[in-house]
């Protein structure tokens, strides 16, 4: 990613992904509205009990307590909550709800998903600008159930950076739904999606989560990835992440969610458009 004065500030895309993720919340919060307080007493005392283990284990002071008491103010304050759970500990959510689906991997959401982008045809171009910079790149596959059989009209919501690491929606220069678009399957379950092969990127680290990292030594690249989402009538949606063989990151992916099943290897088609393959088995749900 290129340091321009429109990147995007992590107090901005904090806000947009706060504004988006309270909008998908809504569902979310019905659902644990029964939760009995027995669960929640566990989870919460069992949280705090690392926070206590930890603060014995390193011998925390009363500053250092402090100062981590106005870090977490200022995360706060900076709207930036959105970003560090998902950098930090989302990966974890989605390690363990993985433990109980069946099918293809799936990973992180992110913070840069936003909801009722453009629907396309099965082969189908992303939508961009006039003048969009970088490789080509084709994805096709298949979408099929357990079993093997194809899933017809299911969603392939795919979203992901351009070529120098920026979201639409989250960088002031980029147009809203650039590289963003939701695609129907055709009859056999099958898509391709001509687009450009995205950058890795740094997190937006000017705010609190960057005191973060640059406190702990950590670098805030993640990997180049396509970011999608597959849903089905009557199936478990996967939501995942696609990476590329080779690339920068992926070995130190700072929010520690790239995974081998995922990494694809696009070879060039002899056009200059690099071409590559990947099927999504969606578990009955």
């Amino acid at each position: 990613m290129t340091a321009t004065q429109e990147s995007p500030t992590a107090a901005g895309s904090g806000a947009n992904a706060t504004q988006n993720f309270k909008a998908a919340a809504q569902s979310a919060a019905a659902e644990l509205a029964d939760t009995p307080p027995e669960r929640v007493a566990a989870i919460v005392t069992a949280v705090l009990k690392g926070v206590h283990a930890a603060i014995e284990e390193y011998d925390v002071s009363y500053p250092e307590f402090q100062a981590a008491k106005a870090w977490l103010m200022e995360v706060g304050e900076g709207g930036e909550w959105p970003l560090f759970m998902d950098v930090f500990v989302e990966h974890a959510v989605e390690n363990q709800v993985a433990r109980s689906q069946k099918g293809t991997k799936g990973s992180i959401l992110g913070p840069y998903y936003q909801p009722d982008q453009v629907r396309l045809g099965s082969k189908c171009r992303l939508p961009r600008r006039d003048d969009e910079v970088g490789t080509p790149l084709v994805l096709s596959g298949q979408v099929r159930d357990l079993d093997g059989s194809p899933l017809a009209g299911a969603e392939v919501d795919i979203w992901h950076a351009d070529s120098e690491g920026y979201y639409s929606g989250f960088a002031p220069h980029v147009p809203d739904g650039n590289l963003r678009g939701v695609v129907e399957t055709d009859e056999e379950g099958r898509f391709e999606i001509d687009t450009i092969q995205p950058a890795p990127y740094m997190i937006p680290h000017d705010g609190p989560t960057g005191q973060l990292l640059e406190a702990a030594g950590w670098h805030p690249w993640r990997p180049a990835h396509l970011h999608i989402q597959v849903r089905a009538e009557g199936h478990r949606p996967v939501t995942t992440q696609l990476y590329f063989a080779g690339g920068d990151y992926l070995e130190s992916d700072v929010a520690e969610a790239t995974k081998p099943e995922l990494v694809i290897d696009p070879q060039d088609d002899g056009t200059g458009v690099r071409r590559s393959s990947y099927d999504f088995e969606l578990e009955r749900g």
